[in-house]
């Protein structure tokens, strides 16, 4: 198997991560900056009120995109899978 071969299963493994947990942590990421502007604006400073929208957003952004994620995972999974004959042979 030459550098080739795991530079493009390196790669194809990070951009699938990035894809998957993209949803979450954007999604997490934008109800943070939205209570935060909210508790500035009313000078609330409850720290609960921070986390849970947050795990909320979280939870629910799992229960819409998670059919996408699981396709992502499944996808390179048996992409890599079917390749392993390709660098079995280029191994040789």
């Amino acid at each position: 198997m030459n550098q080739g071969y795991i530079i493009d299963i390196m790669r194809n493994a990070i951009w699938s991560v990035i894809l998957v947990a993209a949803p979450p942590l954007l999604l997490g990421l934008t109800v943070g900056i939205i209570v935060s502007i909210f508790q500035a604006v009313t000078s609330i400073q409850e720290p609960t009120l921070a986390f849970v929208p947050k795990i909320i957003a979280v939870l629910l952004s799992l229960v819409i995109f998670g059919f996408f994620m699981l396709n992502t995972l499944q996808d390179y999974v048996l992409q890599l899978y079917a390749s392993i004959p390709e660098y079995i042979k280029s191994y040789k």
